[in-house]
């Protein structure tokens, strides 16, 4: 009979031993599964930043882009003014000097401001004729006339220009009422 409780003990040990090992192995099972969570949720947490700042990079690249575009607009403002006073100078300019060679010089130079700044992106607006546009026209004066319709420009006063597209000055205009 003693042999028998032995037996009993060796197989209620074992069995003991067996479900503990299980309850070890289901222990290191759930430690793995949370481990790989983890991980996993580490990979997911990379992705999303790296994609971030993927998109971060791309949208400062575009900014500089735009920045680099408009960065020389004051400068052109300068050369702009320095332009209408060559414009005015050649206005008034006697006929008795159109074949000047030094008057023809100048008039050389205004061509390569004005080659300078269309190579910068620089455009004229149109304005005699057209019909006024508060986007691209600051109206000066008002002139009355019966026969021209309303709002139409009939004088530049300053011209306007545009830089890739945005008003950088609005023409001055003189505009019927």
């Amino acid at each position: 009979m003693d042999f028998m409780i032995e037996e009993k003990d060796k197989k209620l040990e074992e069995a003991r031993s067996t479900k503990d090992e299980e309850k070890e192995d289901k222990k290191e099972e759930k430690i793995e599964e949370k481990k790989i969570n983890k991980e996993q949720e580490y990979l997911e947490g990379w992705k999303r930043e790296r994609a971030a700042f993927l998109n971060y990079k791309k949208e400062e690249v575009e900014r500089m882009k735009k920045l680099m575009k408009f960065a020389n607009e004051e400068l052109i403002l300068r050369v702009l003014d320095i332009l209408d006073n060559i414009d005015i100078a050649e206005k008034e300019l006697p006929k008795e000097l159109e074949n000047n060679q030094w008057v023809r010089g100048v008039l050389r130079i205004k061509n390569q401001i004005l080659d300078f700044l269309k190579k910068q992106g620089v455009e004229e607006i149109k304005s005699l004729g057209e019909k006024f546009n508060p986007c691209f026209h600051e109206a000066k004066d008002f002139i009355e006339d019966p026969i021209e319709k309303t709002e139409i420009i009939i004088e530049e006063i300053k011209k306007g220009y545009l830089l890739h597209g945005k008003v950088i000055r609005p023409a001055k205009v003189k505009i019927t009422k």
